[in-house]
């Protein structure tokens, strides 16, 4: 099973659907004669990286029969402005239906994957990882991860049960880093890394001490950032974080981090421009 057949993007289809159709699409009903077939490409209008093509195909399927996609490019693939990503042949009254909606996911998670790689190459050469973070839009998270995937990024935790990661609210409600971080060793699944975010220097000393097996970096400066990674000295994973742009992604991954955690690669990234033209088939 790939992601588009996951039963949360089948709902997610659906819901967008019915959002976007309502109770039929009455400017094609009106005006487009029954049983007219046509094709249709979808065509890039700037640089990008896709993801989501084959949501197209899954768009038009619960639009009606008889449609079919043909997806141009691979997944995770550069595009050129002016290239043909997908054709699409069917009734009209189908492709028509389905344009928004697809438009509108293939857009989005392009635009997600074509900022992950504009991110992956900002820290090209220094061996640290880019990684999406769970600010994700409710209902789209399995989707917008994989085009974090099709970039070139890394996922950090999917949902909250697949990883630890000790946050400041956290360590508030144990009562201080070094009591979270022994209760979180004590009881971790085989496998599984405990993480703890950290604040300052004195934070990262505190759990480098209780044994945590990664420290974040959180909202730290440069230079904090470098000596934090002379104190773990490699016993732990390091990860940055905390509004990272990609004017400075670069300038952090010097400072020797292992891993930059990117909260804007899901939570406010452009929808690339993509367009799709009907023509009547003949």
């Amino acid at each position: 099973m790939t992601v588009f057949d996951l039963p949360d993007v089948t709902n997610l289809i659906h819901t967008a659907l019915a959002e976007d159709l309502g109770v039929g699409d009455l400017t094609t009903r009106l005006t487009v004669p029954p049983g007219v077939r046509a094709r249709a490409e979808i065509m890039a209008k700037e640089q990008l990286i896709i993801a989501g093509l084959p949501l197209v195909r899954r768009v038009c399927e619960a639009c009606g029969r008889g449609a079919t996609v043909e997806e141009c490019v691979d997944e995770g693939a550069p595009v050129a402005p002016g290239m043909i990503v997908a054709r699409l042949t069917g009734p009209a009254t189908t492709l028509l239906a389905a344009e928004r909606t697809a438009l509108n996911l293939l857009q989005h998670l392009s635009g997600i994957a074509t900022t992950t790689a504009d991110y992956v190459g900002a820290v090209a050469g220094f061996g640290c990882r880019i990684v999406d973070t769970r600010k994700t839009i409710a209902g789209m998270r399995a989707l917008q991860k994989y085009a974090v995937r099709c970039g070139g990024g890394f996922n950090h935790r999917i949902r909250l049960d697949d990883g630890i990661l000790i946050k400041d609210n956290h360590i508030v409600a144990s009562g201080g880093v070094s009591a979270a971080v022994m209760a979180a060793l004590a009881g971790a699944p085989h496998g599984i890394k405990v993480e703890v975010e950290c604040a300052t220097l004195a934070d990262v000393r505190e759990a480098l001490a209780a044994g945590a097996e990664a420290i974040l970096l959180d909202n730290m400066n440069l230079e904090d950032m470098r000596t934090a990674v002379r104190l773990v000295g490699g016993r732990a994973t390091v990860e940055a974080s905390g509004g990272i742009t990609l004017e400075s992604v670069r300038d952090v991954a010097a400072t020797g981090v292992h891993i930059i955690s990117v909260g804007a690669l899901t939570h406010s990234v452009r929808a690339v421009d993509l367009s799709m033209s009907l023509y009547l088939e003949r």
